[in-house]
């Protein structure tokens, strides 16, 4: 295992941290009852990471009977809480919310204190106002931390980098959580600019949300050969200094296994990293309409996340990462700020504004090709 100082934090984390949100049944309810399964699944987890080397675990109140389960599992394993460094996060639409979710994590929890603190879900400008206003949720949290039950505040975000950006600027955050992988580098420069205000940087689950490595297409494995697709994007993430932990929701004892792979990793990378990011790169040529992504058409009046379309479309032509599209297309929401967009219907197609669209892009058609690609109806039950 390798070590990273966390920004300012001053925090020394692992830099594979162990995320907790892929237990057996975890979504079950009530959220407060983790059955007897998942809390020995728990365990069974919390001990081969800490076997490894790994001393950041990472959960939320969004994930189902994560907290609850865990809290168990720490007492049942006689931890000593000091031995690792804990991450949770929550929300609250008002103070009163975040005092409330807060006091439920610490029970569920069974902790007096969580090192690291993130706002989850810092999706819209609009979220990131509500939360910073005099005496909304961040109030909250800072008077805890001046009471010693929070160690560090940061936040977590799916928002656009520019969202990002704004959160960063506020200086009243010392880290963020973000995506930031090959398949998707658009966030490079939230990452610059964390470093350039000295915060600790974790990366969101590099192994589903960045292209469902676990389950690669026979073209990717080559690729990245020898290493494993999951390896080699660890390395690429890892390869910048000031990125600090990746989040791995490793449930079974090969995901251990393959994990010990990644290192030892190279700032920058080494010679053979490099060629299989060479490689990589080669691929983009195999769709000349691929190289364009589309970042200024989004707010498009269609409702389409265009450049999310374009990426998708741009990974099953250059990689055959059909299923990842399937699974991420699919999760669109038209109203939802978590993952906001909506489908390239043919009605949603003819709304988008070409005015802005450069010469020689056929984009309507580009993303009707991945409408066509990834749509899956729900199924009526």
């Amino acid at each position: 295992m390798e070590y990273r100082r966390f920004g300012r934090t001053e925090k020394k984390l692992s830099v594979i941290t162990l995320g907790g949100m892929r237990y057996h049944d975890g979504w079950s309810k009530p959220r407060h009852e983790p059955h007897r399964m998942m809390i020995e699944h728990c365990m069974r987890t919390i001990r081969e990471a800490l076997d490894c080397g790994i001393n950041h675990i990472e959960t939320a109140h969004g994930y189902g009977k994560s907290e609850f389960a865990h809290g168990i599992a720490f007492q049942e394993l006689g931890l000593k809480r000091e031995s690792f460094f804990l991450m949770t996060k929550g929300t609250g639409e008002s103070a009163e919310e975040m005092k409330r979710t807060f006091a439920e994590q610490l029970e569920g929890l069974k902790t007096d204190y969580i090192d690291l603190y993130g706002y989850h879900g810092i999706n819209t400008q609009e979220i990131l106002d509500r939360a910073i206003k005099k005496g909304g949720a961040l109030d909250v949290l800072e008077d805890y931390k001046r009471q010693g039950l929070i160690g560090n505040i940061g936040f977590s975000s799916h928002a656009p980098t520019d969202v990002i950006c704004r959160a960063i600027e506020t200086n009243r955050f010392d880290f963020v959580n973000l995506h930031y992988y090959y398949f998707w580098q658009r966030n490079y420069a939230a990452v610059q600019l964390a470093q350039a205000r000295d915060m600790g940087v974790f990366i969101i689950s590099p192994n589903d949300k960045g292209g469902h490595l676990f389950n690669p297409p026979k073209l990717l494995v080559e690729l990245t050969a020898p290493l494993t697709p999951i390896q080699w994007g660890a390395r690429f993430c890892l390869r910048l200094p000031y990125v600090h932990t990746l989040s791995f929701g490793m449930t079974e004892p090969a995901h251990f296994e393959e994990m010990r792979g990644i290192f030892p990793t190279s700032v920058p990378l080494s010679a053979q990293d490099l060629s299989i990011q060479q490689r990589l790169d080669e691929r983009l040529l195999a769709d000349p309409l691929s190289a364009y992504e589309g970042y200024e058409m989004m707010n498009d009046p269609s409702g389409i996340n265009i450049p999310e379309v374009l990426r998708f479309r741009r990974l099953l032509k250059c990689y055959d990462m059909e299923a990842f599209g399937k699974y991420r297309y699919n999760m669109f929401e038209a109203k939802g700020h978590w993952f906001a967009g909506a489908f390239a219907t043919p009605e949603n197609v003819a709304k988008v504004d070409e005015s802005r669209v450069p010469p020689g892009i056929p984009l309507r058609r580009m993303l009707s090709e991945a409408h066509d690609a990834f749509y899956q109806p729900k199924s009526k039950v």
